[in-house]
Formats: C-alpha cells, sequence, structure tokens
C-alpha cells in the first residue's frame, strides 16, 4: 500500500537507471516497473524529495500551477489580502507537497528559501510562477538558499535578487509593525511560524514584567508592551538582534520606560536575575539538529526551563517552546515535567501549541510539525 510519504530512504532504492545527477527530476518506480511518484534525486541519505504521485513533466506550467494551490490555501485562511497582516509563508516544503522548498512573502517582496539542489535548480521557473500568480502585488523576489543547501554545491551560490530590487522594510502582523531584513537575517528574516503564539502571549500580559527570552527581534515582546505588560525585558545573545528589538519597539510607538533590551547570553541573565517575573516567554534555537544531539538536547531545556521556573512569582505564566524537530512532543512535554519537578513547582498546563496553519502539516509526513510549545501557569 503506498503511503504518500514524501521522502525516499538511499537503503530503500534497490537500482538507479541511467545517469543521474543531484538535483535531476527522477521518477520513482517499484522493481516490477509500476510508477510510483517524481521527484528531486540528490545523493544522500534522503535520495528522492517527492513532489508528484502522478507522472508529470516538472515544467513552467508545473510550477506555476503547485504555487497557484500554495496561494488558495493561504487564501482561505484570509492571509495575501489581510490588511492587518501582510508577512505570511507560501510554501512550507512537505506541507505543500514541495520538499526543499520555502517561500515565506513579506509585503511586495518573496524570499524564496532552497534546502534541496533540485529546488535551487528551478529557481528561475519558481520565480516565474511567483510573478504568474501574484502580478503587481509581487515587485521583488529575493533567494536566501546560500545558508539552507549542501556545503559544497552553496559555495558556488551566492544570495541575491531574482527579480526587481530593494531591501528591508516594514511589515504587519495582526497590525504590529516590525521591521524585517530578509538580507541578513536569521531563516527568512523574520518567525513567521510564532505569529498565532504571540497574539496568544498578548491576551496574558497586561499589567504584568515579562521576560523574553531568545528574543530575536522582539515580536514577542511588542505583542505584549502593546497589550499593555507593566515592562519588558528583552534578551539574546545578538546585538544586531537587540537593535532590531529596539527599533521594532520603537515603530509600535512604546517608550523606553517600558523595555529593555539585554545583549546577554539567556542561562547567564537568567542566573542573575531576581524571582520577580510575572511571565515569562522561552523561546531557544534548535539545540538538537540530529537524533545524535537529541539528548545533550533534552538536558538543555530541562535546565533552561527549570530556571526559567524558578524565576516567576507565584501565579506566573510561561511560554515555552521547542523547535528541535528530533525532540518530539511528547518527549518535550516529558522534559518540561522533569523541569517542574527540579524546580520544585506546582504548574498546571493551559495550552499545547504549534505553528500557524500557513505551516501546514502534511498528513503523511508528520515530521513537518517541528514547533512544539506549552503555557503553563507556575504555582
Amino acid at each position: 500500500m503506498q503511503r504518500f510519504h514524501p521522502w525516499v530512504f538511499s537503503g530503500a532504492v534497490k537500482s538507479i537507471e541511467g545517469e543521474v545527477e543531484d538535483g535531476d527530476v527522477v521518477e520513482v518506480c517499484l522493481e516490477n516497473g509500476e510508477f510510483l511518484a517524481t521527484g528531486h534525486y540528490q545523493d544522500g541519505s534522503i535520495c528522492a524529495r517527492l513532489f508528484s504521485f502522478t507522472p508529470v513533466q516538472a515544467d513552467q506550467a508545473f510550477w506555476n500551477h503547485m504555487i497557484a494551490q500554495a496561494l488558495d490555501c493561504r487564501r482561505k485562511l484570509g492571509l495575501p489580502d489581510g490588511s492587518q497582516t501582510d508577512c505570511y509563508r507560501l510554501v512550507h516544503a512537505e506541507g505543500d507537497g514541495l520538499p526543499g522548498l520555502i517561500i515565506d512573502v513579506y509585503g511586495p517582496t518573496a524570499v524564496i528559501q532552497c534546502h534541496s539542489i533540485g529546488m535551487h535548480r528551478s529557481l528561475e521557473m519558481l520565480a516565474g510562477a511567483l510573478r504568474e500568480n501574484f502580478g503587481n502585488a509581487i515587485t521583488a523576489i529575493y533567494d536566501k538558499s546560500a545558508e539552507a543547501l549542501p556545503t559544497e554545491y552553496a559555495s558556488g551560490v551566492k544570495n541575491g535578487y531574482l527579480f526587481g530590487e530593494g531591501g528591508p522594510h516594514e511589515v504587519k502582523e495582526y497590525g504590529h509593525s516590525f521591521w524585517v531584513d530578509w538580507e541578513s537575517g536569521q531563516k527568512t528574516g523574520f518567525f513567521l511560524d510564532q505569529r498565532e503564539n504571540r497574539r496568544l502571549a498578548g491576551h496574558y500580559a497586561r499589567d504584568k514584567k515579562v521576560l523574553n527570552a531568545f528574543c530575536y527581534t522582539g515580536g514577542f515582546s511588542v505583542y505584549a508592551l502593546k497589550a499593555g505588560a507593566r515592562f519588558v525585558d528583552s534578551v539574546d545573545v545578538s546585538r544586531k538582534a537587540m537593535e532590531i528589538t529596539d527599533r521594532n519597539v520603537a515603530l509600535n510607538g512604546i517608550g523606553p520606560a517600558l523595555h529593555q533590551s539585554h545583549t546577554e547570553d539567556v542561562m547567564a541573565f537568567l542566573k542573575a536575575a531576581g524571582p520577580d517575573y510575572d511571565m515569562m516567554i522561552v523561546d531557544p534555537p534548535a539545540f538538537a539538529k540530529s537524533l545524535k544531539k537529541r539528548h545533550n538536547a533534552v538536558q538543555a531545556y530541562k535546565r533552561l526551563n527549570a530556571l526559567a521556573m524558578s524565576k516567576l512569582n507565584a501565579g506566573g505564566i510561561l511560554f515555552t517552546f521547542s523547535c528541535s524537530q528530533v525532540v518530539d512532543r511528547q518527549l518535550f512535554y516529558d522534559t518540561i515535567v522533569a523541569a517542574a519537578l527540579e524546580a520544585r513547582r506546582q504548574v498546571r498546563v493551559l495550552h499545547h501549541l504549534s505553528q500557524p496553519p500557513d505551516h501546514p502539516v502534511n498528513i503523511y509526513h508528520p515530521e513537518g510539525e517541528y514547533l512544539k510549545g506549552l503555557v503553563l501557569y507556575v504555582g
């Protein structure tokens, strides 16, 4: 029975017919010759990433159709035409049937990030598909793939504009203003996957003293302050991230009396902090990107969350996250239980959090659910 998983592992391949190079479009068949799927070949443990389970020609018409499908899904979410939000994820790799491809939209600019050689070799047609589907609504297309591609191949790749020109600019998310730098920022410039969780954090923040740890460009800080937080401390080890955080706070009309930025290591900051926060957001980078590093990552999550809980006032609210794909939802939950035991706090789970609907999960590819979060009441 075909399971429609979009990856073919090299150990499942009996033979390869003909000469095949990284990025080639290939057909995957059973031993008897029965067609299974079409995808991109790449030498490695995942040797084929599948984008169609029917025979197709991966020509311009195909890419136009796939981008049209992704856009239709976002229109049903109310994203492309929303007056309050003009930044969102248009293509979420396997979640949209396009393994190895991320496309984020920031106002009139689309940012493409290819994680596979096949998708990168299709850049010209992908840019054409964006222009076909968006028309004049997209005035620039930026390729930011160099950081995401295999090292040897990426040595010959430079980021740059495929169409139009421009630079970082201001976007809106639920009416909040953010300065996004897709050229030199992390990922594609902004953590779009926390949109709904930022909105929920605003619901809890009124009249609270808040710590936003690993704040990057201050998304949670802005939502908390606009919702009426008494004071917010934002902490990140990146000086550039803190400069953009300050800019984003000012963009939203918030004075310096309500906010302070700290360019510091989060663990060092927490150890030195007094136990006087009413609410915390703990959203660290992925502590593990491979199964070999999972144990160490779990220990790091435990130490971090135990320390955070120890600095919360009784009745405090903790938003805590993991974006490590190899740390699944149950393991993350169990790790937070261990942290609560270590901190000796009474903890209640208020919400289980995930990524927003513009980061969909292919039902046949559960690995696509990478963002896990909990909202905790810490007694």
